[in-house]
């Protein structure tokens, strides 16, 4: 039944979950359906529609064990949520961020922003230590205040060890910041077992949503200690009630959203999580994308032509599997891949294969023959 969720067309092979995720029949459903009820009735029917932001809002908290859905806020993207936090936290000059050379421009660029403020960003080389986790570690000082990190890196797949990262956070008295986006939708996650501060992730990815919204958690005990920057009717404690004068900030999460809510990508997102949670259930998706990335591995390690970038032991395994092909430019393999109709990204120094749980052994096959070919094509021509 999943699997139906999913009517891609027979030329396509979809392999880039981790960069915009392929929408399930019941999210294209839900989002016409929205549409169609705006051309027809406007918006007659808005308290339904404030029901169904209410359900997403518990399916996110549900999907990061989250304490309360209070502790969720709906956002527009990762990056919003990261400036948020970065722009709420009070800095003084000589305080640390500490980030690693891995991540993506996002979990970067919104720390070494704050550098004008006096703020020092310390970039780590992940492989400066024995393990990826003992590089951040050693990098915590006295003057850090935040280690940001994604949970899967995007360019190379590698699956970081929040748990270790977690508790070193707490031994150092700093705050700890996740970037879930290349987990959530494809891997479990349990932020009451994690311990984290701040876990942020856009829903168009592993989640399977659209473009344009987003979760930002926060602990609640830490609500109140972030500066406000966006301001608005949506964020007050009686936001109901328009002719109010006095006004606070509402006391849940709902304190960052700052305007009306994207209700369009509500539906969407809601509908996605519903195929994600209900039909098949994460521990089983968990299972398919793991399965997936295995298989990928297999026949990839197997190759003559090809060779793999990504770090292939159990613990490091995400939905994300890179390879090069020694001697081809992995660009121009990228290019003949997509130009055939495997979806896939250039990232990490090579291809990035992302399949999420409903792609079939058969396809993933098809895919990794298909870069065998074109690789010998490419070095035959070079």
């Amino acid at each position: 039944m999943a699997h139906s969720q999913f009517p891609q067309d027979a030329d396509v092979v979809y392999l880039n979950h981790a960069g915009v995720g392929a929408w399930p029949r019941r999210t294209a459903d839900a989002v016409a359906a929205f549409a169609r009820e705006n051309a027809q009735r406007g918006a007659a029917r808005y308290p339904q529609w404030l029901e169904t932001e209410k359900l997403l809002r518990q399916r996110l908290a549900d999907l990061v064990n989250a304490p309360s859905v209070d502790d969720i806020a709906l956002v527009k993207n990762t990056s919003e949520a990261l400036s948020l936090i970065a722009y709420g936290l009070d800095w003084a000059p000589g305080d640390e961020v500490v980030i690693n050379r891995r991540e993506f421009p996002s979990n970067r660029i919104v720390w070494e922003s704050l550098q004008d403020q006096g703020v020092v960003v310390r970039d780590v080389d992940l492989g400066d230590g024995e393990t990826p986790e003992d590089a951040l570690i050693t990098a915590l000082g006295p003057r850090t205040r935040l280690l940001a990190v994604s949970a899967v890196q995007y360019g190379d797949g590698l699956r970081m060890d929040l748990d270790r990262l977690s508790g070193a956070c707490r031994e150092h008295g700093v705050l700890f910041c996740v970037d879930a986006i290349q987990q959530l939708g494809a891997l479990r996650f349990d932020l009451q077992a994690l311990d984290a501060d701040f876990v942020v992730a856009d829903g168009h990815k592993w989640l399977l949503g659209p473009e344009g919204l987003g979760l930002f958690y926060c602990r609640a005990d830490l609500r109140g200690q972030l500066r406000l920057t966006q301001y608005g009717w949506h964020m007050v404690a009686d936001a109901g009630n328009y002719d109010t004068v006095a006004w606070e900030p509402a006391a849940t999460a709902r304190r960052f959203e700052c305007g009306s809510p994207n209700l369009l990508g509500v539906h969407g997102l809601e509908a996605s999580l519903a195929v994600l949670q209900d039909d098949v259930g994460m521990a089983a998706v968990e299972a398919g994308v793991l399965a997936n990335a295995r298989h990928l591995l297999s026949r990839l390690e197997s190759s003559s032509l090809l060779h793999v970038v990504s770090d292939p032991s159990a613990d490091r395994l995400s939905g994300i599997v890179v390879f090069a092909a020694p001697g081809v430019d992995s660009k121009a393999l990228y290019r003949g891949l997509m130009a055939e109709g495997i979806i896939c990204a250039a990232r990490g120094g090579g291809v990035r294969f992302s399949p999420h749980f409903y792609l079939e052994p058969a396809q993933l096959d098809y895919a990794v023959e298909r870069a065998e070919a074109l690789a010998a094509n490419l070095r035959a021509s070079a």
